[in-house]
């Protein structure tokens, strides 16, 4: 009679055991089983996908998505961005931060960060300066209770009045309030 050394159990494969086991996907070649037959056999490469087939449909794809693109920049009469309103036009702006408002919004820059909001996205926005020094404070409230506050350093204290009244009438012309 003869008689194994060792476990006679088999590996559990899963989720469990292996955090890279997807269900559905042949296991490594390495974890594959021997029967009595000898070497279990590998299954036909007609159930695999062709990886190349999938890369060109990638590209094909891309490419109708750039034609369309294409084609609606030829189409659109000019963009939002090209267009120049007669509005009043608020930037400031020091090495670091940087102010506009438009009529697209209000975009903040500092350093390599950048953030943009629109009219409807905007609840309120506030102004406020330093008592003692150059910064002026512009901070963007938003409806959901958020903050965006950027300071700029400004070349004289006598910018601030400027600085506000620019401002006031950028919110004057663009922003409107909810009626509540």
């Amino acid at each position: 009679m003869e008689q194994r050394i060792g476990s006679s159990s088999q590996p559990l494969e899963g989720a469990g055991f292996d955090p890279a086991f997807i269900p559905g996907l042949t296991s490594p070649a390495s974890a594959k089983k021997t029967g009595e037959d000898g070497p279990e056999k590998e299954p036909e490469v007609a159930d695999a996908v062709d990886v190349e087939d999938v890369e060109k449909a990638e590209e094909v794809e891309k490419a109708e998505e750039a034609e369309e693109a294409d084609e609606e920049e030829r189409t659109a009469p000019e963009s939002e961005e090209d267009a120049v309103p007669d509005g009043p036009v608020f930037e400031a702006s020091d090495r670091r931060a940087r102010i506009v408002a438009d009529h697209r919004g209000v975009r903040l820059v500092l350093d390599d960060q950048e953030c943009e909001f629109r009219w409807d996205e905007i609840g309120a926005v506030e102004t406020e300066t330093a008592r003692f020094g150059k910064r002026y404070t512009v901070t963007v409230h938003t409806p959901d209770r958020r903050w965006y506050p950027i300071e700029i350093e400004a070349p004289a204290r006598s910018r601030f009045t400027e600085w506000d009244s620019e401002l006031d009438a950028v919110l004057d012309a663009y922003f409107e309030e909810d009626a509540d």
